[in-house]
């Protein structure tokens, strides 16, 4: 039998009685913490991201389509991501003895790395300043973050990176080259050095890799303690969010034990393996990247107060006379860059601004010629 009574409301929880729960339960320092932000672009021309400019041919939009949809939404993707990985051995020239994981971009892949080398007591060493999500997922896996200066001109100290390995024994070592936000490609001399020294592993982080005049992809299997790591992000692809590790089965078995089953999904998986097919598409466009680089790099510093740091990315970061006024002048102008002042010394009064298209680059020029 129905009962008449209309259903007693239900009180949500006070926002206190939350703030006291979360308070008691998660960690002290995950609360301390503040989440990664992205910055809204709406209307603006977004040169703050480090993403190619360049959409897709229509054709190749239409190959992309209909990968897609053709895939079973209702079943789990290939968990193991065979023809995905098989794709980018292909695309990429992966040395055949060589292992690969995939992860959902580099983010992930990054996560698995330092969770599988987090053993108690474990260091995690890095030149400074370089990515922010390094120290983000070392503090969460509780590895000990030990950070090295680069040189003022944002090279590798080899010196002082072989000083702290034999100091700190560290379990991993991140080398981003190019670097984000330097933009330095590491000398490969300095790098061998710092691999020969390290007692643990040693990632090579070549997300921006496409822009660089070299890659030690080829010579993955050349050390037993060196991984390469990479993405599709940078070159066209950022929406699928797809990265890889290259190494030594060895190190990409223990890599597959951290990963969660069924990491990539389907979609990104058969629109990864269909744009991998039109590689001379992506390499026409990093070439187009390189180009207007040149052209960005040789206006800005050849306008008075601004320096501008050698650059093997896809993107310049620039000194300026003072940054919060500078990117604010640009906000205003529709154009929206990276204020990297106070992440680190090195940095002061620099923006990070993302090669864009050639339209995009000559409103950026503009914007900067008329900031008094």
């Amino acid at each position: 039998m129905n009962d008449p009574r209309p259903p007693t409301p239900v009180r949500a929880a006070t926002a206190e009685d939350v703030a006291a729960r979360v308070a008691a339960t998660v960690r002290s320092d995950v609360r301390a913490m503040r989440a990664y932000a992205v910055a809204k672009a709406d209307g603006l021309i977004k040169l703050d991201a480090n993403e190619n400019p360049h959409s897709l041919p229509q054709e190749v939009r239409n190959k992309v389509a209909a990968a897609i949809a053709a895939v079973a939404v209702n079943r789990y993707p290939d968990g193991a991501a065979d023809d995905t990985r098989a794709a980018l051995r292909r695309a990429l020239g992966v040395p055949d003895a060589a292992g690969i994981v995939v992860g959902t971009g580099s983010d992930e892949l990054i996560q698995v790395v330092t969770t599988a080398l987090a053993s108690p007591g474990a260091v995690m060493l890095v030149p400074e300043p370089t990515f922010v999500m390094y120290g983000i997922y070392a503090k969460l896996a509780h590895l000990r973050h030990v950070g090295v200066p680069l040189r003022a001109d944002f090279k590798l100290d080899a010196g002082a990176m072989v000083e702290a390995i034999e100091r700190d024994k560290p379990a991993l070592v991140w080398l981003a080259s190019p670097n984000n936000p330097t933009g330095t490609r590491f000398d490969s001399g300095a790098v061998e050095r710092v691999i020969r020294a390290a007692p643990g592993l040693v990632v090579v982080d070549e997300a921006y890799g496409p822009f660089a005049s070299g890659t030690f992809l080829p010579r993955a299997l050349e050390f037993p303690n060196l991984v390469v790591m990479g993405t599709l992000s940078k070159i066209g692809m950022a929406g699928l969010r797809l990265g890889y590790v290259v190494g030594h089965p060895a190190w990409i078995a223990e890599f597959d034990k951290v990963r969660s089953p069924y990491n990539v999904n389907s979609l990104t998986q058969v629109a990864a393996q269909a744009l991998l097919a039109e590689r001379a598409l992506f390499d026409e466009q990093t070439a187009a990247i390189r180009a207007e680089r040149a052209r960005i790099v040789a206006a800005l510093s050849a306008m008075p107060g601004v320096t501008t740091f050698a650059t093997e990315a896809n993107f310049v970061l620039a000194r300026v006379p003072h940054a919060a006024r500078w990117f604010a002048a640009l906000r205003e102008a529709g154009i929206l860059v990276k204020n990297v002042h106070g992440w680190h010394p090195l940095l002061d009064n620099c923006l990070r601004i993302t090669v864009g298209t050639p339209a995009e680059n000559d409103a950026l020029l503009a914007a900067f010629g008329g900031i008094k």
